[in-house]
C-alpha cells in the first residue's frame, strides 16, 4: 500500500489547493474510449477549464507518495479488483493479449499475472480474434469466484457486444462458455463499457453504454439489476445520462457509480479519447437506476501536466476503505495511436460540497 504517512501529509496539504487540482465540481478502437481510431471531430472542443492560481508552497508528487502513471504500459480503460493483500488490474486489449491483468501489493509496483499476463486468453467461438476488439473488462467476486464482464466484437452482427466470463481466480484464466453474446442491444448499435455496481445492501448493478456512435444512434448509459449470481439480469434496463453538453461531444461512456452520503454518484467519460479534450464528467442519481442530473457544465477530471485525454475511470477502495480512481491518459508530446500509450494513473477521492476531487500528482505539479 501506498504509505500513510505521505498520503496524510498529502492530504493535509493539498487540501489547501485543491481547486487548483482540477476543474471546480460545483461550477464543475467505432467511437469510444477502447475502440479503434477515429476521426477527430470536427466540433471546436471544449476549452481545457481555468485553473485557479495554485498556493505557495506548492504540494509536490512526493507528498502523495507516488506519482504517475503507476504503470507506463499501455493500459487503457482500466478497473482495479481487490481481493486479499493484492489488487488486480485489468483493461481494454493490447500489446497482444485480449484483457491485459496485472497485480499489484501496493498500487505502485505492478507485474504481469494469469496466463501469460492475459485474464482471457481464449475468446469464444463468437467473437472476433486478433482485431483489437476486445475491451473495457470489470470483475464481480460472486459465489467463490469472479465473474468478469468485457466486450468482443460478434462477428454474426457485425456488432461490439457485452459478454461474461468465469473463473475461480481473479487473475483468470477466465472462460466464457456462451454460444452468443450475452447483453447486446442490436437495434442500438450494440452495447460496451460494462461495470458492475454493488449497493450497501448487496444488490449488485451492471452499468453500460449502448454504442450508438457505431452507426449515427443516440447513445445513453444504462443500468440493470444483476442476478445475486452475476449471471442475468433482472427487471427492465433504466437510462440514466446521455450526452447534452457541449464538451462532451460526441459521446458518454465509461460509467463507473459509488455511494456516497445516501446519493449515487456516476462518473463517466466524453469527447474523443484520441484526442486531448477527453474528460471525466459526473452526475447524481436518486438510486442506481437513476433519476440522475448532471450539477456541472464542464468535466471534473481534465488533462493536467503532460498526462492528457483522462478518461476510463473507474472507483475503486484500498484495503483501509478509501475511495480512488483508475484512470487512464496519454502523455505528452505522442497523443493517440500509433505511437502513443494510455498508462495507468491513479487518484485519491475527496468530497466537496457532495462532489468527488480528484487528488493526483500530475496535477499538483502545475
Amino acid at each position: 500500500m501506498i504509505p500513510r504517512v505521505h498520503l496524510l501529509l498529502g492530504m493535509l496539504a493539498a487540501m489547501m489547493f485543491l481547486a487548483g487540482c482540477v476543474g471546480a465540481p460545483a461550477l464543475a478502437p467505432t467511437q469510444p474510449a477502447a475502440m479503434a481510431p477515429i476521426e477527430p471531430s470536427t466540433a471546436t472542443p471544449a476549452p481545457t477549464p481555468t485553473v485557479a492560481a495554485t498556493p505557495s508552497p506548492a504540494p509536490t508528487p512526493a507528498d502523495l507518495g507516488y506519482t504517475n502513471p503507476v504503470y507506463p504500459a499501455d493500459f487503457p480503460d482500466p478497473f482495479i479488483l481487490r481481493v486479499g493483500d493484492d489488487y488486480y488490474a485489468y483493461a481494454t486489449n493490447a500489446r497482444g493479449k485480449n484483457l491485459p491483468v496485472i497485480r499489484s501489493s501496493d498500487l505502485l509496483t505492478w507485474e504481469e499475472a494469469g496466463e501469460k499476463g492475459d485474464a482471457l486468453p481464449d475468446l469464444p467461438p463468437w467473437a472476433a480474434v486478433l482485431q483489437g476488439l476486445t475491451w473495457a473488462p470489470s470483475v464481480l467476486p460472486r459465489d467463490g469466484g469472479h465473474m468478469l464482464y468485457y466486450v468482443a466484437r460478434n462477428t454474426a452482427t457485425g456488432q461490439q457486444c457485452i459478454s461474461h466470463a468465469v473463473s475461480k481466480s481473479p487473475d483468470g484464466p477466465f472462460v466464457d462458455d456462451g454460444e452468443a453474446p450475452w447483453l447486446c442491444q442490436t437495434e442500438q448499435g450494440g452495447s460496451i463499457d460494462p461495470e458492475p455496481f454493488v449497493d450497501d445492501d448487496g444488490t449488485a448493478y451492471l452499468l453500460w453504454k449502448n454504442d450508438g456512435n457505431c452507426c449515427g444512434l443516440p447513445v445513453w448509459l444504462y443500468a440493470q439489476r444483476l442476478s445475486a449470481d452475476g449471471r442475468a439480469l433482472l427487471g427492465e434496463p433504466a437510462r440514466l445520462i446521455t450526452y447534452d453538453q457541449p464538451w462532451e461531444h460526441p459521446l458518454v461512456e465509461n460509467p463507473s457509480m459509488v455511494r456516497h452520503e445516501g446519493r449515487y454518484i456516476l462518473i463517466y467519460s466524453a469527447g474523443n479519447y484520441a484526442d486531448r479534450y477527453y474528460a471525466v464528467g459526473y452526475a447524481v442519481c436518486d438510486s442506481p437506476l437513476g433519476p440522475c442530473e448532471k450539477p456541472a457544465d464542464r468535466p471534473i477530471l481534465s488533462s493536467a501536466g503532460d498526462s492528457v485525454g483522462t478518461g476510463g475511470a473507474s472507483f475503486f477502495r484500498d484495503a483501509d476503505g478509501d475511495l480512488w480512481i483508475a484512470y487512464h491518459a496519454w502523455t505528452e508530446p505522442v497523443v493517440g495511436y500509433p505511437g502513443g500509450k494510455r498508462s495507468l494513473h491513479l487518484a485519491r477521492v475527496r468530497w466537496e460540497n457532495g462532489a468527488p476531487v480528484f487528488l493526483r500528482p500530475e496535477a499538483m505539479s502545475r
